[in-house]
C-alpha cells in the first residue's frame, strides 16, 4: 500500500551498479514516485523489503546469492502487499513465466523509456498488473511448450465462481482490460472492475497476472487456437 503522502516507495534490486543508478535517478525526477533503496542481489533485496516496506520492487531476474525468481517469491509471500515489477533484458526472456509463477504484477524491459518506467510503476502500485496482450501470448506459448495439465484442485476453485465472474476470469486470461471486457459483455466498466475484485478475493489472487496463470493453470482457458 502506499504511504499517506501517496508517494510510490520503490527498491531496485539489480546486480549491476549502473542499471540501479540510472533507474534511480530516472524515478526521482517523477512526481509522486520516490527510490527508497536499492539492493545488489535477490537476498539484498529479501533483506531491504522486510527493513525498508517499498511499496514496489523493481526485480533483475539473473542476480548472484540469490536469483530474482526466489527472491519475488519470498517477498510476495512474506509481504504479500508489496508488489514486484521484473526487469529483464529481453522480452522473450525464458524465466518471465517463472517470474509470474512466482508472484510478480508484470515486467518490464530494461531499454523501457523514462515515462514506460514511471508508469510501469504506477500501475503495479495500483494493484493492476501489466498484462499486455504479448504477455498473454508468451504465457500461453509457454503454457503449449510445457503441455501443460489442468491441476485438479485449482479446477475445482473455478466452481466457487458464478458464470459471469467465469466468463470474466477467461477474458483476463486473453489479456482484455476492464473498458475492452466491458465492451464483449455489452456492461458498465465499473460493473466488470467489481466482477474483477470479487474473482480476484475468491480465489485469493493478487492482481489479474495472478488470475490469468490461474486460468491457465486451472484448464478454464486453453492454449489451443492461440
Amino acid at each position: 500500500m502506499t504511504t499517506v503522502s501517496d508517494t510510490i516507495r520503490v527498491l531496485i534490486a539489480d546486480d549491476q551498479q549502473m542499471v540501479r543508478q540510472g533507474f534511480t535517478v530516472l524515478l526521482n525526477t517523477r512526481p509522486g514516485i520516490e527510490v527508497i533503496g536499492q539492493a545488489v542481489d535477490g537476498l539484498d533485496a529479501v533483506h531491504k523489503v522486510a527493513e525498508l516496506a517499498p511499496d514496489v520492487v523493481l526485480m533483475d531476474i539473473r542476480m548472484p546469492e540469490l536469483g530474482g525468481i526466489e527472491a519475488t517469491r519470498r517477498i510476495t509471500t512474506d509481504t504479500p502487499h508489496v508488489k514486484v515489477l521484473v526487469l529483464t533484458t529481453f522480452d522473450l526472456d525464458e524465466y518471465v513465466y517463472e517470474a509470474l509463477r512466482a508472484g510478480a504484477s508484470g515486467f518490464l524491459l530494461k531499454d523501457a523509456s523514462a515515462d514506460q518506467l514511471a508508469e510501469a510503476v504506477r500501475v503495479i502500485a495500483a494493484g493492476d498488473a501489466l498484462l499486455a496482450p504479448g504477455i498473454t501470448r508468451r504465457l500461453i506459448a509457454e503454457f503449449s511448450r510445457l503441455g501443460s495439465t489442468p491441476r485438479t484442485p485449482l479446477k475445482q476453485r473455478v466452481g466457487d465462481l458464478t458464470e459471469r465472474e467465469t466468463e470474466v476470469l477467461a477474458h483476463i486470461a486473453q489479456g482484455l482490460s476492464n473498458a475492452e471486457i466491458a465492451q464483449r459483455l455489452v456492461v458498465a466498466e465499473q460493473t466488470v472492475k467489481t466482477h474483477v475484485g470479487r474473482i480476484l478475493v475468491k480465489l485469493g489472487l493478487r492482481d489479474r497476472t495472478q488470475a490469468a496463470v490461474f486460468a491457465y493453470e486451472s484448464g478454464l482457458v486453453r492454449p489451443t487456437g492461440y
